[in-house]
């Protein structure tokens, strides 16, 4: 058997599918003789490229490993994860679902790039990401088409306020998260906005990007669900403001996040995808209700924040990070009286 990159041991039953994976195919001699490679940047789960030498080749033969992280219950149905996965994959759109075991799954290897943090401010692949989130909201996903947003909200608020101790949750104000909640609502419903089926977690390391063709590929739907495009907009362009990839990853740095031309200019790429041209009236109408739905996006990562710290042992500042982004919220919203 190799030796496993950087000695690191994955579970029996992890271990067990993707050796029976291997034993189908002709070209690995030895379904045993697998390579574990750590990848960096996921928040909640531990993910693994898994390799096998080629007999008489360089190459190698891969798979994507995804080990689910502890506490996911507190955000997401898995079964309905899975659905997802299962849908994007039958319709071309990301990696193919191979096996499925209790804690964790194993995908199609994509051989593509991950992008950067630096990536997201690039003026080329800033367009394409407008263009393929465009794609991703028009997709005619199964289910209601009904924002999920701010029950989503809600529950993570009840998540926190069942895990936080008293000091915390005074410490936090968390007991007025719900009347800015119900504030939220009232102001950005039951306006003509446009609903999609939103990935609501577009941060650099769920895009992928082929080098020789520009073909993008967004992964990991794990928070996906029917919202207002403009929510998911504003998520991504909050997302600007973090590099996972440093030794302080949970530092936001918010001179980071577009200015208006950026913005606009992401917003008229998106809205030109179908190639009529938006009208201006359109382009602004959109980018004021994304303005506001930034606050919505750092009210669900700070209670993101909150209860990962309390049910993930990843080494990430969960804590710390929950406090930026409270405390953007209170920032941004005083700006806005």
């Amino acid at each position: 058997m190799a030796a496993v990159a950087g000695e690191w041991q994955i579970p029996m039953e992890a271990r067990k599918e993707v050796q029976k994976l291997a034993t189908a195919w002709d070209d690995v001699e030895d379904s045993r003789a697998l390579e574990v490679v750590p990848l960096k940047g996921a928040m909640t789960n531990e993910v693994f490229q898994i390799r096998w030498p080629v007999a008489g080749e360089e190459k190698s033969r891969n798979v994507l490993l995804r080990m689910y992280g502890e506490g996911v219950g507190h955000f997401f149905d898995r079964a309905n994860e899975i659905k997802t996965f299962e849908f994007m994959s039958r319709h071309g759109h990301g990696p193919r679902l191979l096996a499925c075991f209790p804690n964790g799954r194993v995908e199609e290897f994509i051989h593509a790039k991950t992008l950067s943090a630096a990536d997201l401010r690039d003026v080329e692949i800033s367009a394409l990401i407008a263009s393929k989130l465009r794609e991703f909201h028009d997709l005619n996903m199964t289910g209601p088409n009904t924002v999920h947003i701010w029950d989503r909200l809600r529950n993570w608020l009840n998540a926190a306020r069942r895990l936080c101790s008293y000091e915390e949750i005074k410490a936090i104000n968390l007991d007025m998260i719900e009347k800015e909640i119900s504030s939220l609502e009232n102001d950005l419903s039951g306006k003509e906005e446009r609903i999609g089926f939103c990935h609501n977690d577009l941060q650099y390391g769920n895009i992928m990007i082929e080098e020789e063709t520009k073909m993008l590929t967004i992964i990991d739907y794990e928070y996906a669900s029917f919202n207002p495009i403009a929510y998911d907009i504003a998520n991504h362009f909050c997302e600007m403001a973090a590099d996972y990839h440093t030794e302080t990853p949970h530092i936001l740095n918010y001179n980071k996040y577009p200015d208006h031309e950026e913005q606009k200019r992401f917003v008229q790429i998106y809205l030109s995808f179908s190639g009529n041209k938006p009208y201006p009236l359109e382009v602004e109408n959109l980018l004021a209700s994304i303005e506001k739905y930034t606050l919505v996006s750092h009210l669900i990562w700070g209670l993101w924040g909150l209860i990962s710290d309390h049910v993930n042992d990843t080494d990430f500042d969960y804590l710390e990070y929950a406090n930026q982004r409270f405390h953007q919220y209170w920032s941004q919203k005083v700006k806005e009286l």
